[in-house]
């Protein structure tokens, strides 16, 4: 009999979620930066382990929006927690939960969400007895079904959060194929690949401001060779300058790491032509945001 269990990793930025994700796949499905905010949309990471699969939704790091951009990413991770199994909500070892923590936990709670609290980045903890005060914290909002403990960056007893999540699988079909990691599109991967690139090599504030679209994925039949145009938009003609950068060197070295990455996954060679442009406050523009594919 074949089982599937859908769940939601939770938790504020830079937590840990999208580095998790691909540790559990076993693939790179979510563009992984030390940047806040990385993650804007739903990504899934797909996990088939004999007869069960398990479908993992990485979230955009809960936090108070400023743009509108800001209130959708929030949806989309409020959303994914009705949909779901089971929930894993990262924490770090040190430091207060802020409002937006503390209102996903209450979201958990009040959908009755199965949810297992998981402590991660414990390579930088100090002292063993400040692992078991954050337990304890956590004890006390009293909707985890199971407080657990890992470090992404050492690889670190992550493998033991498929056990954990056993308990929450449900009987049925799978839903992807045995072999899939991600249902994401080809073209949506190579965006993602471009905006982790810029979010690398630029200052904070411009790759927070920048959307990619991919405007033509074309194979060559006579050859193995994929033609992909790119579209990069940004909301300043200051931030055009530097994304280009002098000689259009900054650009060039963006192009050429995303390009060397797609033809990896992507199993051919990539002709990668980019172009940017100037959208002034996308993110606060709901036509904008529907068009660069951010659901309302």
């Amino acid at each position: 009999m074949t089982s599937s269990i859908f769940v939601a990793l939770v938790g504020r930025p830079n937590v840990g979620k999208s580095s998790l994700t691909n540790r559990l796949v076993g693939e790179k499905v979510a563009i992984v930066t030390s940047k806040p905010q990385t993650t804007r949309t739903r990504i899934t990471g797909i996990v088939t382990r004999e007869e069960i699969q398990y479908v993992l939704l990485d979230t955009p790091g809960i936090h108070r929006a400023r743009t509108k951009l800001g209130q959708r990413m929030g949806k989309a991770a409020t959303d994914s927690v009705a949909e779901v199994d089971a929930a894993l909500m990262l924490f770090e070892p040190y430091g207060e939960l802020n409002e937006s923590e503390q209102q996903m936990i209450a979201d958990l709670k009040a959908k009755k969400v199965p949810a297992i609290a998981v402590i991660n980045k414990t390579d930088t903890l100090k002292k063993e007895s400040d692992l078991e005060i954050r337990k304890q914290q956590l004890v006390e909002f009293g909707i985890f079904k199971t407080i657990t403990a890992v470090s992404v960056k050492e690889d670190k007893h992550c493998e033991e959060l498929f056990e954990l999540l056993k308990p929450y699988v449900v009987e049925g079909p799978h839903y992807f194929p045995e072999d899939a990691y991600t249902d994401m599109p080809e073209k949506a991967l190579v965006a993602e690949v471009l905006r982790e690139k810029m979010l690398l090599h630029l200052r904070d504030e411009i790759p927070h401001g920048v959307a990619v679209t991919v405007e033509r994925f074309k194979e060559r039949e006579d050859k193995n060779l994929i033609d992909i145009d790119v579209n990069i938009y940004c909301e300043r003609k200051s931030h055009k300058g530097m994304i280009i950068g002098k000689g259009g060197q900054m650009l060039k070295v963006i192009a050429s790491e995303a390009r060397m990455e797609c033809e990896e996954f992507l199993g051919a060679k990539v002709n990668l032509q980019c172009w940017v442009k100037i959208k002034d406050d996308w993110r606060d523009n709901d036509f904008l945001l529907n068009n660069f594919g951010f659901q309302k």
